[in-house]
């Protein structure tokens, strides 16, 4: 659903642009804050999740869309997480991460 919802918004990218173009997964999230000042979710149970997106240009639009959807909710902010770089393939794994834990 998330898709659907996303490629509706957005441009899609096409099959040459994802060929041509390096994945680096971005998380686009947000919600009301206790504080405007600091980062702590008011509620955490209603974070929206707007979704998982390509590169930083497609979430970097979908962010600033609710970030200007939401303008008038000072207590409401948005955030990009760059999901490409918690994990790096190059890196051997834990020995954690090895056992499946």
């Amino acid at each position: 659903m998330v898709a659907a919802i996303c490629s509706a918004k957005f441009a899609p990218i096409t099959q040459h642009e994802s060929k041509s173009m390096t994945q680096r997964l971005h998380l686009v999230f947000g919600g009301e804050l206790v504080d405007s000042a600091r980062t702590e979710f008011r509620d955490p149970d209603k974070i929206h999740v707007v979704g998982v997106f390509p590169n930083y240009q497609a979430a970097h639009a979908a962010w600033k869309a609710e970030a200007q959807r939401t303008v008038d909710s000072a207590q409401t902010r948005y955030f990009i997480a760059h999901l490409h770089r918690l994990r790096d393939e190059e890196i051997e794994a834990s020995a954690t991460e090895k056992l499946g834990g």
